[in-house]
């Protein structure tokens, strides 16, 4: 039988906010557990929340990057659980009325543009966090302690419609909201800080069924290659227990990393298993249309339409506009750049930042925002190379240079001045490339006779030796066209 498997995501975003969201404490990662939970946090007797302004212009900033409806009137409930890092024995989220509804993402999946339907996203407040391991009690016994310092932390979670059909899809969908609320700077994506979490619902069918399978919830998903694992091995189970003649069972499951696995945490509740009712504290969160506007006055140009301007006005392909635009930071450098080195160049420029600066931050474990080098740097290296001075590979050469003295602090040494003293001028003369040529064929008869012989590859590994001569700094255009002329 051929399944058909069926993905929705909800997506934890933490909000880029100073305080949380019912509260005055701080948001700082990293503080000593439990130094950063107020009162109100802990809902102590007498204290009352106040909603923070900006969790809300967050959220509306969200909801017209995505084509939403701003509610007028939402209202904030109560969803009561019991946990030990939830010290209210609730949370407060919103459920019926959320503030943003509807809207979509669009995606590029397998060369083609796709829109994920979404179906709300609502402002709630975080929970605490157990901690298990490497937690010694009181008396040294192994034990499980209780930070408070997330609890308040103000959260948009971000619901899709059950449209995804693969795991991989799925990744490409989370890949471009976490672009997108990190483009729009209410979220800063640090993923590793659990700023950024997803929670998968998947379920298989019949292919052409139309009644959807029974779900299982992945939990707090938090990094893209163990969001696809996760996804696939839950796929792969289900198909399992339906061909061996068991049935899936809705619950709640955790992803093991280390065993490639998921593996059953709790019974999958309903809504009504919370006792979702209106908060008594809270009055309903009221926004008009002014308020919307302002936050629409203040709105950063969207990716979409920065993707669009530059496949129109620089010829790039629908894959490198899409890198480009991951974040506003990596965008804002290639503006820049292609401002310095003219529009003919904006190819080269895309293929530097997407390739040797992607990767020096990637090595660096920086994000875009950090990096060290920026656009005047970066536009002289592009000059060198159009130019004929340089070639790629010796580019490739000097941008490590540069990133190196940049990471250390040391004073930045010209372009100009690193080509001399490396003796990596490019060599561009017609008569210094032919005794070159000669003396590299010269040396290399073997080579010279498999080529007669019809061996192509001798053809390039002749090139390939010529190059080596010249120390990378030959004009392998010139060489090819001169040696080719002279084997023919």
């Amino acid at each position: 039988m051929e399944w058909e498997v069926v993905i929705g995501l909800e997506t934890h975003t933490q909000l880029k906010t100073q305080s949380k969201i019912f509260s005055g404490a701080s948001t700082h990662f990293g503080a000593p557990a439990n130094t950063q939970a107020c009162a109100v946090d802990l809902a102590l007797p007498g204290v009352l929340p106040v909603l923070n302004r900006q969790a809300v212009e967050h959220a509306i900033r969200f909801g017209l990057a995505i084509g939403a409806n701003i509610t007028p009137v939402s209202i904030f409930a109560r969803k009561n659980y019991f946990y030990p890092d939830l010290p209210k024995g609730y949370q407060i989220s919103q459920y019926e009325i959320p503030v943003v509804v509807g809207g979509q993402v669009e995606i590029i999946f397998n060369g083609e543009a796709k829109l994920i339907q979404l179906t709300r996203a609502h402002l709630e407040e975080d929970a605490g966090k157990s901690v298990h391991e490497d937690f010694i009690g009181p008396h040294g016994e192994p034990s499980s302690g209780i930070d408070l310092n997330r609890a308040g932390t103000p959260l948009l979670e971000i619901v899709t419609e059950p449209v995804m059909r693969s795991a991989a899809e799925a990744v490409t969908y989370a890949k471009a909201l976490h672009s997108l609320v990190v483009w729009l700077d209410v979220c800063d994506g640090n993923m590793q800080e659990g700023s950024f979490r997803c929670d998968a619902n998947v379920s298989v069918r019949p292919k052409g069924a139309s009644k959807l399978g029974t779900r299982c919830e992945i939990k707090n998903l938090n990094s893209f290659r163990f969001m696809e694992e996760a996804m696939n091995y839950e796929i792969r189970r289900q198909i399992e227990l339906i061909e061996d003649g068991r049935e899936v069972t809705q619950e709640t499951r955790l992803y093991d990393p280390d065993k490639k696995e998921t593996r059953s945490m709790r019974s999958k509740e309903d809504a009504n298993d919370y006792r979702y009712f209106p908060d008594p504290d809270l009055l309903p969160l009221q926004i008009n249309s002014a308020w919307v506007e302002q936050v629409r006055a203040s709105m950063p140009i969207l990716p979409d339409a920065v993707r669009k301007q530059w496949q129109s006005e620089y010829s790039l392909g629908a894959y490198d506009a899409q890198l480009l635009s991951q974040d506003r930071a990596t965008a804002q450098l290639f503006t820049a750049l292609v401002k310095l080195v003219g529009q003919p160049m904006a190819k080269a420029a895309a293929n530097l930042v997407t390739g040797e600066l992607a990767s020096a931050l990637n090595r660096a474990n920086l994000m875009p925002s950090e990096a060290p080098l920026v656009a005047k740097d970066l536009a002289p290296l592009l000059e060198r190379i159009a130019d004929g001075t340089i070639s790629n590979k010796i580019a490739k050469e000097i941008f490590t240079i540069l990133w190196d003295e940049a990471i250390a602090g040391k004073g930045r040494s010209t372009i100009d001045a690193i080509i001399d003293q490396r003796g990596w001028r490019q060599i561009n003369d017609t008569g210094e490339l032919a005794l070159l040529i000669d003396q590299v064929m010269t040396d290399n008869a073997k080579l010279l006779e498999d080529f007669q012989a019809g061996k192509e590859k001798a053809f390039n590994a002749l090139v390939g030796q010529i190059m080596k001569a010249s120390k990378g700094t030959a004009n392998p255009q010139q060489v090819n066209d001169l040696l080719r002329k002279k084997l023919t």
